[in-house]
């Protein structure tokens, strides 16, 4: 406690070093439960989320090579329990787990797995009833995928020698566990299919515990006896197991024995000595395994492991990566959108295109222009000739050259239209279509007198 009494300054890395070195001391392994959240997988292969109840949350962080070894896929939401060490993230000064290892709660990590790629194969197809084909009745020769040393091949050739001597068998061998072993089960049922003299099929290995028989529940073997041309015969493990082989196959057996009984149109049951056998080997090969992990583990803690400080700057890595392609992308779309509003703005004010727009205008305005007077000057026109034809029809004129004359009273020039306008000795001007008259009125009548006396010369 010296180290707080006095007043020593630390700068914030130094801080933080400090922190961390107390956290990793103190909590060198730690078991935690809790529900996975914010789940984030990069291209670098390392796996980030987080990890909470109710009352909290801490983020953890898995690096590649651990997150290889599962054998299921975490998501979002789902209740695990991990083995990890506690340790802090200096660049953000956040504590956080380093987790080994990741195990599903109510659910192991391989039968989670095996569930997981049994419902993506089963969507896609793979064990379609339209898929299966018939296995031979009378095959002659027969192909076997299966260890060479194993139980299976021994109780395989045990019952066909018994069942039917005659048969050819051709033997592809292969390793049914461990690290590698789907690949070589995979590539031996290609070759048996090349060979192209092979009738059916058995694809298969003795009983054991689920990591036994994991091999046959690999994606590359499924797709691998999907493929198949040759009818394929699963005979994986016991009766009681059951892995993916056997839901593509076109043909289950219950075990190697009784694929063989299968495949020659017998059916017997597997001894009670070699089922108890195949239980000892594997009750001896998981304590073995047990102790080796055991002393591993003992290795590991007195050991300081380098992989903490890769696991911290390759940690940094992705977190400086992911901040870069953030900053690029908002400058990226920034300078984007700017250069789309600039070109449509520079693109309504270009000179070319006020100009045809000003042309295109001016040309309908013309055109419009051109109808507007054509049809005003024909409106004009028949106007006049209407108001022509109306004036020549009441024109004086016209009434003039049929015989008429206009009588005006001298001196004021008035229009006579009654013989009460005149009297005797009143000057008139008289006009005619060609011409006029002056003369004196001597006598006024009207209409209802008649003209019995000589008519006076004017």
């Amino acid at each position: 406690m010296q180290l707080f009494k006095e007043r020593r300054v630390l700068t914030v890395s130094a801080l933080t070093a400090l922190v961390r070195g107390l956290l990793e001391e103190n909590f060198d392994q730690v078991w935690v439960e809790g529900e996975i959240s914010n789940l984030a997988c990069p291209q670098s292969g390392h796996c980030y989320f987080t990890l909470k109840d109710p009352g909290a949350q801490i983020r953890c962080v898995m690096f590649r090579g651990a997150f290889r070894t599962l054998k299921f896929t975490p998501r979002d939401g789902m209740r695990v329990l991990v083995r990890a060490r506690m340790t802090l993230f200096e660049p953000r000064g956040e504590y956080q787990l380093s987790v080994d290892t990741m195990e599903p709660q109510g659910i192991g990590g391989l039968q989670l797995a095996f569930i997981q790629l049994k419902e993506r194969l089963a969507k896609e197809g793979l064990f379609s009833e339209l898929h299966k084909r018939e296995i031979p009745k009378l095959p002659r020769r027969i192909g076997v995928v299966t260890s060479p040393t194993g139980a299976a091949i021994r109780d395989i050739l045990t019952v066909l020698s018994r069942r039917f001597a005659n048969v050819e068998l051709l033997i592809a061998p292969v390793r049914v566990q461990g690290e590698g072993a789907a690949q070589e089960i995979a590539a031996a049922i290609a070759d048996l299919n090349r060979a192209g003299n092979v009738d059916v099929m058995i694809v298969g290995r003795g009983g054991g515990s689920l990591e036994d028989l994991w091999a046959f529940n690999e994606e590359v073997v499924a797709r691998a006896i999907h493929k198949s041309a040759v009818p394929v015969i699963s005979a994986v493990g016991h009766e009681i197991d059951f892995t993916i082989a056997d839901f593509v196959a076109d043909l289950r057996a219950a075990t190697p024995s009784a694929a063989a009984e299968l495949v020659v149109q017998s059916k017997q049951e597997l001894t009670a000595a070699v089922e108890a056998l195949n239980h000892r080997l594997q009750v001896a090969q998981l304590r073995r395994l047990e102790r080796s992990r055991a002393l591993v583990t003992a290795l590991s803690r007195a050991v300081t492991d380098p992989s903490r400080i890769l696991g911290h700057l390759a940690q940094r890595v992705d977190s400086l990566d992911a901040r870069l392609v953030r900053e690029a992308g908002l400058i990226l779309d920034d300078a984007s959108e700017r250069i789309v509003t600039l070109s449509a703005r520079l693109a309504r004010q270009s000179p070319a295109l006020v100009l045809r727009q000003n042309a295109e205008r001016l040309s309908t305005l013309t055109l419009r222009l051109d109808h507007a007077v054509t049809r005003r000057l024909a409106c004009a026109a028949e106007s006049v000739g209407r108001a022509t034809g109306t004036l020549n029809a009441v024109s004086p004129l016209a009434t003039l050259s049929r015989g008429y004359s206009i009588a005006r009273k001298l001196p004021g020039r008035s229009v006579i239209t009654s013989f009460r306008q005149l009297a005797p000795g009143d000057r008139l001007e008289l006009s005619f279509a060609a011409g006029s008259a002056l003369c004196t009125v001597d006598e006024t009548r009207g209409q209802s007198e008649s003209l019995t006396a000589p008519e006076r010369s004017v």
